[in-house]
């Protein structure tokens, strides 16, 4: 055996189909694409969406709900998480709870009530509810609003 005498597994090698070249061929006269209409036409596939002509579903549905491009997503961290996670006297700004792995890199952070704070701590945030505020204060702490970037 050598180079000279290789040939293809069986099977291997098809002839192509040659449509519309007579009775004889099996794909004569229409090529093998039925009668009349669309898919005999050339460029013959609907548009996405399309549902043959009758409403289709994205207009049947109603509209619901309204997106505010503008709106600002917080990442939160309660009273309670505070107390737990820092010891009196810390700096607590968004760098610290980064590290500490309580918020997400890129978002503001916010700072709500829930739970009670006991120990003197300075927190920097972007946003405070009311009684987050007067919660910190209260222990004895300070609460500084940082502008967004």
């Amino acid at each position: 055996m050598d180079l000279s005498n290789l040939s293809p597994a069986k099977g291997a090698i098809k002839k192509r189909k040659r449509v519309g070249r007579g009775p004889g061929s099996g794909h004569g006269k229409t090529s093998g694409r039925g009668h009349k209409g669309a898919g005999q036409r050339a460029g013959a596939n609907p548009a996405p969406g399309f549902e043959g002509g009758q409403m289709p579903l994205a207009r049947r549905l109603p509209k619901h709900g309204f997106f505010n491009p503008f709106r600002v997503e917080y990442s939160i961290v309660n009273l309670a998480d505070l107390e737990a996670q820092f010891d009196a006297g810390a700096t607590v700004d968004p760098e610290a709870l980064l590290q500490k792995r309580m918020v997400r890199k890129g978002r503001p952070v916010k700072i709500l009530a829930r739970g009670d704070l006991k120990k003197s701590i300075s927190v920097k945030a972007h946003a405070f509810s009311g009684k987050a505020k007067d919660g910190i204060t209260a222990a004895g702490g300070s609460a500084e609003v940082l502008k967004r970037a």
